[in-house]
């Protein structure tokens, strides 16, 4: 490999030897049972090495495209390497929909369901949960379809990329649908105290961002179906300008706001698909902890707030819903999601995550998989009942540890 790779925010470089950019699946089993180190690339939205390898980095971005709506129009089958913006452009144009998106219709399909990657919506379950099927290669090179209800199911869908290379999913669909994003600006702390279930269901779709500068929320984001009345939302006063999640940033690459109806693409990310989102100068991170602890959650964090500040751009408070998938980290339970975009400094990052992960320890906190985090692997997998069911199916695709890399050793041991 002659050229340097790295992940979108440039924090990773991958020491793989090889990269392959243009395969068939026929060219990723003989690759695979050949034998070397294989891990996926995705759309590189990853903060830690979970996609690194010494071997083979496969980016699926070269397989062919592939959009199959089911006859029932009630699922969509897609190949491994597709993004969510082009598949929200096609899906739209036949009248359909997923349920959700994340902040980014930037990353891939495949990518976000392999690490339970999310939206927001205290009815609305991450991205994982839309997937009625999976095909992907093992470690032997061979091509295996499960479907939901199938044995291992649940265990495979949040696969770290743990048992093989997903080539194709097939997805939930829903008619399309319009979405009003509505921003509004400082919504005080003892409000917020007040009425946090009211604040957190008030929208199909609804964060909270602070820089923690003080105990306040900078900006509340609500996406609904339905307008909402002219006014205050619970002492926040409506934007008067667009606005970006991270306070003071232009926000050009911003979804539209002000209420104005809009295809649910457009509308359910907080970026838009024709812009770079931001330099991709930034780390991340995110913990899930039980919704009916959220204040306690939010307390935790702001009791840290002087420490976090200076590292910190934005942290985006939201919800998601439970569901029965082994490694979510939604697993059997409503969720609040709080999501930390940090500066891009490592250094001075990694201290305030150890910091907050022990601010969070009582709450049972799940890192989210694709961030930067501290936490001991044995603690990690004391937070998911069926880890050790998960171990051995891992060891069941792939007994010979093709897809195993040092970050994935740690974790499951």
């Amino acid at each position: 490999m002659s050229d340097v790779v790295k992940n979108w925010a440039g924090n990773i470089t991958f020491n793989a030897s090889r990269i392959h950019r243009m395969l068939t699946v026929p060219e990723l089993q003989d690759l695979v049972a050949g034998g070397g180190k294989v891990r996926v690339l995705g759309s590189g939205h990853s903060f830690n090495r979970m996609a690194d390898t010494t071997g083979d980095l496969v980016d699926l971005i070269g397989l062919p495209r592939v959009v199959e709506i089911s006859a029932d129009r009630r699922t969509v089958r897609v190949d491994g390497g597709i993004r969510y913006g082009e598949l929200a452009d096609r899906l739209h144009a036949e009248g359909l929909a997923v349920h959700n998106m994340a902040s980014l219709p930037h990353i891939s399909v495949a990518g976000a369901v392999t690490t339970a990657t999310h939206g927001s919506g205290v009815r609305n379950r991450n991205l994982a949960t839309s997937v009625a099927g999976l095909e992907l290669i093992r470690g032997d090179g061979k091509l295996v379809t499960l479907r939901r209800g199938d044995e291992g199911f649940d265990g495979a869908v949040v696969g770290l990329g743990a048992l093989g290379i997903v080539t194709a999913l097939t997805l939930d669909v829903v008619p399309a649908f319009e979405i009003r994003q509505y921003v509004y600006d400082d919504l005080p702390r003892s409000v917020l105290d007040d009425n946090l279930p009211e604040i957190l269901a008030s929208g199909y779709s609804v964060s909270l961002f602070t820089n923690w500068q003080s105990t306040d929320i900078n900006h509340a984001w609500l996406k609904r179906t339905e307008p909402m009345p002219d006014g205050p939302f619970f002492g926040a006063r409506p934007a008067d300008g667009p606005r970006h999640p991270v306070p003071g940033v232009d926000a050009t690459n911003s979804t539209e706001q002000f209420g104005v109806p809009g295809p649910w693409h457009a509308r359910l990310p907080h970026f838009r698909m024709e812009f770079s989102p931001s330099t991709g100068a930034e780390l991340q991170s995110e913990w899930m902890v039980p919704l009916d602890r959220a204040l306690e959650a939010i307390d935790a964090v702001a009791a840290i707030r002087e420490q976090l500040a200076p590292v910190l751009q934005v942290n985006e408070i939201r919800t998601v819903a439970a569901d029965d998938l082994w490694l979510s980290m939604n697993y059997h339970r409503d969720s609040l999601g709080l999501h930390f975009t940090w500066i891009a400094d490592t250094d001075r990052v990694l201290p305030v995550v150890a910091a907050l992960e022990e601010q969070l320890a009582p709450l049972e906190a799940r890192p989210h998989w694709g961030k930067v985090f501290t936490q001991d692997p044995a603690t990690i997998r004391s937070r998911y009942e069926r880890f050790a069911d998960f171990q051995a199916l891992a060891a069941e695709y792939d007994p010979a540890g093709t897809f195993r890399n040092a970050w994935l050793d740690d974790i499951l041991g």
